[in-house]
């Protein structure tokens, strides 16, 4: 059974997660791995005690305990998963299709996570009258430059951006995620809301839904 430990919270406005940590879930769902998720306090993240950078020394999550291994970063987690649970395979064999699958992940990790997306995020975590409303348009403004003018280019005709699902589209379903509680008009960008819906429909996406509950995603036996 892994553990993944990161921040999740049920609000009376809406169910949030982490970003970083829904990358792992959804990998540990397309795995049909077992897990169960252990939430810290939101509070930890700023604090920091001793024990929590015992285990994450940046102080971050999400991190996870694979019996006696304990693995942190989201990129490096689901590599390790697909190194240790190789079937099914996320992975192509090719040299530069995996060079492919890392360079879109790493793309979205950069320009979207750690990019625009907090500044559109992180306000959801607060009551709807206390959110920065122009900090939320400064960040979708962003991702209408950007990230999303990059993915309608990246997807052209295939079903997802290497052809085949793989580990490079996990990312961009937690992307998915938030512009689905944010309702983003994705008009403009008509293969991306197509890529995006896809990636909605994958059973595993249910693990980070908005439209599920914690008691509903706390893991998989």
């Amino acid at each position: 059974m892994i553990i993944v430990h990161t921040t999740e919270l049920e609000y009376p406005w809406g169910t949030l997660r982490s970003t970083n940590a829904s990358k792992v879930k959804v990998m540990l769902e397309e795995k049909g791995l077992s897990y169960r998720v252990e939430r810290m306090r939101p509070g930890d993240l700023w604090k920091k005690p001793p024990e929590f950078l015992a285990r994450h020394p940046l102080g971050k999550v999400p991190y996870i305990e694979d019996g006696d291994r304990l693995i942190y970063d989201s990129t490096v987690i689901n590599e390790y998963l697909e190194d240790q649970y190789s079937v099914p395979s996320l992975m192509p064999t090719a040299p530069l299709d995996r060079a492919a699958v890392r360079m879109f992940e790493n793309y979205c990790d950069e320009a979207i996570l750690v990019g625009d997306l907090p500044g559109l995020w992180m306000p959801y975590w607060s009551p709807p009258e206390k959110r920065d409303l122009e900090r939320m348009e400064k960040s979708r403004a962003g991702l209408r430059n950007r990230a999303l003018p990059f993915i309608e280019r990246s997807i052209a005709e295939k079903a997802y951006l290497c052809g085949e699902f793989t580990l490079a589209d996990i990312g961009y379903m937690c992307l998915a995620m938030v512009l689905e509680v944010d309702a983003f008009d994705l008009g403009a960008y008509p293969r991306t809301a197509s890529y995006l819906e896809r990636l909605r429909a994958r059973p595993s996406y249910l693990a980070i839904s908005p439209a599920t509950s914690l008691v509903e995603s706390a893991g998989r036996p």
